[in-house]
């Protein structure tokens, strides 16, 4: 499936479905009975490194025997064989998303987006899709001062982001995993075309946690986002369920007001 059509196809998606609640526990277990919690509300779920490191794979399987989506967010940062090959991966377990470091290089991040262009869509994918590949511009949990402890050079955060963020999509990537608050800039730079998905997202009155560059729902949808990670928000609520649908709602009424 070429990237317009794979686009077009995630952006038909209802507002629940553009939720992405974010599993991460510990193990199986845990997973089953969190996803209980939520019900079949959560129509997308984060499979990311902890649940990954615990329970590979079945996480994810167990998770689309359920019929939700999948977001398999390993952030891939190797060598372009090594990307590439985790990337078909992907695609044999039928997740609807998988994750890619920008700063890979542009090597690889093309031979992540040919293979995911040409290996065999899973049975099991929704809508026959092949998943979508989001280039990591720089993690929401980063300062500006913390940027240039990893990685020192004369641009501030917003031009490394955007420098970033040009490069994936001329890679072949289907879109970017940004903060809310890089949005703005990068779609007057880089259009509407990119998919973008953003986490650092947090209810009006929400702890913030460990995010530093964070939005409401709200705020993230009338950024440019397409769909939003969240997680405590959702899975320490008093009632997940009920919590992810009120996101769900505050997404649908932004996406309403953002295409009027």
């Amino acid at each position: 499936m070429i990237r317009q059509q794979l686009l077009a196809r995630l952006r038909e998606l209802p507002a629940d479905a553009r939720v992405i609640t974010a599993l991460d526990v510990p193990g199986l277990d845990e997973v089953a009975a969190l996803a209980g919690r939520l019900g079949p509300g959560a129509r997308c779920v984060k499979v990311g490194l902890e649940l990954f490191s615990a329970a590979g794979p079945q996480a994810v399987r167990l998770m689309r025997d359920q019929g939700r989506e999948v977001f398999l967010d390993l952030k891939y940062h190797d060598i372009p064989n090594t990307v590439a090959a985790a990337a078909r991966q992907a695609v044999a377990l039928g997740a609807s998303f998988c994750t890619i470091h920008a700063q890979n290089g542009r090597r690889a991040l093309a031979a992540a987006a040919e293979a995911l262009a040409a290996a065999p869509v899973a049975a099991n994918a929704p809508q026959g899709r092949r998943p979508a590949l989001l280039a990591v511009t720089v993690l929401t949990s980063l300062t500006p001062e913390e940027l240039q402890e990893t990685g020192p050079g004369p641009d501030t955060l917003a031009e490394r982001v955007a420098r970033l963020a040009r490069l994936a999509w001329e890679s072949g990537c289907d879109g970017l995993v940004c903060s809310p608050a890089d949005l703005p800039a990068l779609r007057a730079k880089l259009g509407d075309d990119p998919l973008a998905v953003t986490p650092g997202v947090r209810p009006a009155g929400a702890a913030v946690g460990d995010q530093r560059r964070v939005a409401t729902p709200a705020e993230a949808v009338a950024a440019g986002a397409d769909f939003l990670v969240v997680g405590r928000p959702i899975t320490r609520a008093e009632d997940p369920g009920a919590a992810l649908g009120s996101i769900a709602a505050e997404i649908e009424d932004a996406l309403s007001r953002r295409n009027d």
